[in-house]
């Protein structure tokens, strides 16, 4: 899952890139409104962290603007500890949630779990396709209770995966969804994480669709 992440304190947007990283999520960002902007206009992430009081251009009017061009990724704001007026202003501007500065680090992970279950239609933290789990909590797959193994871009394209059950993915839509901007992407690589990761599933559970890409079923 690929998120934006707009702050322009550098050692609060350092932190917080170092523990998304941790956390299984391929992240980009931006220190001001114009780049936070542009890159929320043309690629595709499945949330963005965006704080309000930024340079160039603040965040709320960032906001506007993508709501305005129908731009739906899910937008967590941040705000000031005593800014009650931000915060009304964001969600009427179409924000999805808020979190009040200062915070706990593991609090912005739960709201952004919460924030890729409601976007996606799941209910759960921990995502299920038949005996195949993964729990967004901790990071852990596991195969009728036994704990499957993966690396990092094995865990990312699964997750991406189990977000979307039944529906058909296409390779350049994981390649958007699992690297960062900064990532030397290859799709071809995609076929090499799908293919180990059938051999540590049951048969089946990853589909190819002919012509369109990948779909996750339950055997």
């Amino acid at each position: 899952m690929r998120l934006l992440l707009v702050e322009d304190d550098n050692t609060l947007r350092a932190q917080l890139h170092r523990a998304l990283g941790l956390a299984g999520y391929a992240v980009d960002q931006a220190d001001n409104g114009r780049d936070a902007l542009f890159l929320g206009d043309t690629e595709a992430y499945d949330a963005v962290i965006l704080d309000l009081g930024l340079p160039a251009l603040d965040g709320l009017s960032v906001l506007k603007h993508w709501r305005e061009h129908n731009r739906r990724h899910p937008v967590l704001i941040l705000t000031a500890r005593d800014s009650w007026s931000e915060k009304v202003a964001g969600i009427d501007a179409g924000a999805d949630d808020y979190l009040t500065k200062p915070f706990h680090t593991e609090e912005l992970l739960a709201r952004i779990r919460a924030l890729l279950r409601r976007a996606t239609g799941q209910a759960s933290p921990v995502l299920r396709c038949g005996a195949l789990t993964l729990d967004t909590r901790t990071g852990r797959v596991a195969l009728n209770d036994q704990a499957v193994s993966l690396t990092s871009h094995e865990y990312k394209v699964l997750a991406y995966l189990m977000h979307r059950p039944d529906a058909v993915v296409s390779r350049s839509e994981l390649t958007e969804h699992i690297y960062a901007q900064d990532f030397d992407r290859d799709s071809n690589t995609i076929e090499v994480f799908v293919g180990r990761l059938r051999k540590k599933l049951p048969p089946q559970t990853i589909q190819t669709v002919r012509g369109l890409g990948y779909r996750l079923t339950a055997p």
